[in-house]
């Protein structure tokens, strides 16, 4: 015969088994057992510091078209400056979002008005990143 203490539900039963050849079932009479200490309290939480907020986003000027950040993430390169020419299609910078990289294309041919973010900056999703003029 073996005994074996089990745990079911925070309760303690003690449970002697006994080998029987041949048939294979085995009858078990469980036996409440002292209970378990109480367990010990968890440690009181600690304040977590307060969150930085982000850079509230910047407006785009009225004439020009805003290119907003399609998900949160961090600005990895920004491949263009300000007064460039950039035609549709073109990286203007390369956002990492979840451990990929995404790169934000430009939406039309145009000049880069202004660059909103710097390599390193965290963004929101609808952030403008950069306006093309």
């Amino acid at each position: 015969m073996k005994t074996y203490q089990v745990t079911v539900d925070g309760q303690i039963f003690e449970v002697t088994v006994e080998e029987v050849s041949g048939s294979g079932v085995v009858q078990a009479s469980p036996q409440p057992v002292a209970s378990a200490p109480a367990p010990v309290a968890a440690p009181a939480p600690v304040a977590a510091p307060a969150p930085v907020a982000a850079p509230a986003p910047v407006a785009a000027p009225a004439d020009g078209t805003p290119v907003p950040a399609p998900m949160p993430g961090k600005v990895l390169n920004v491949k263009v400056t300000q007064g460039a020419a950039v035609k549709s299609g073109e990286v203007l910078l390369i956002l990492e979002a979840m451990k990929m990289e995404n790169d934000i294309v430009s939406p039309a041919d145009g000049t880069i008005v202004s660059i909103n973010v710097q390599t390193g900056d965290s963004v929101n999703t609808g952030d403008v990143l950069v306006v093309i003029g």
